[in-house]
């Protein structure tokens, strides 16, 4: 997703707080809900609901029961938009649980990665005319590892200056960095351009990097 719409978009204060209110609910607001929260009129927020909605902010349900009048439209946080830190606190206590269960159950280090690797190839899949460098970076842009790369002729190196799994990541790098690997080399596979040789994780000594070398 570009963010230069989206910042435009949550630049104004009423779009903002209506952003908020979405991303923090647990379930798909009507208009009506989100103007009797923020105290104001649903003619205000449904402009602000459908500019959202225009730029990929939002997702919006249709719901008909058969009744007379205008079917109500419910809108949720898009599951492709930026996240912002602004997830519900269930969904990070939900990740925590499942990566308890993925610690005491011992997943295997490539079997996470896989996992990892299936997300990888449906990023590259959304860019196609990328090569392999910029895919890795514009994709870990995305999700929020502030990429930064280096190259010296055949390899490249990436560099994640900042964790957007941090809190996990400490707790189970284990878990998190070879999902984190898979990804990278799932794009890697899918563009074919380029290889992963070394990824480095939490445990080695100059940690959260990727080097890629030309193929």
């Amino acid at each position: 997703m570009d963010r230069l719409p989206v910042f435009k978009a949550l630049g104004d204060n009423t779009r903002y707080a209506i952003y908020l209110e979405l991303a923090r609910s647990t379930m798909p607001l009507a208009t009506a809900d989100i103007a009797d929260a923020l105290g104001l009129h649903a003619n205000t927020v449904r402009p602000h609901l459908e500019r959202m909605r225009e730029i990929g902010l939002l997702g919006v349900e249709v719901e008909n029961r058969g009744v007379v009048g205008r079917p109500q439209h419910r809108y949720s946080v898009a599951s492709d938009a930026p996240s912002l830190g602004l997830e519900p606190s269930t969904f990070r206590l939900l990740a925590r649980l499942l990566a308890q269960v993925a610690e005491r159950a011992g997943a295997d280090p490539e079997l996470l990665a896989e996992v990892g690797r299936v997300q990888g190839a449906l990023a590259a899949a959304r860019q196609p005319a990328r090569g392999c460098v910029d895919a890795v970076m514009a994709e870990l842009a995305e999700l929020g590892f502030d990429p930064v790369a280096a190259d010296d002729g055949s390899t490249t190196t990436v560099a994640f200056t900042h964790c957007p799994f941090s809190e996990l990541a400490e707790a189970f790098p284990h878990l998190v960095c070879h999902l984190h690997r898979g990804i990278v080399e799932g794009i890697a596979e899918a563009r074919g351009d380029a290889g992963v040789t070394h990824f480095a994780t939490l445990a080695d000594r100059d940690p959260c990097q990727v080097q890629l070398t030309a193929q």
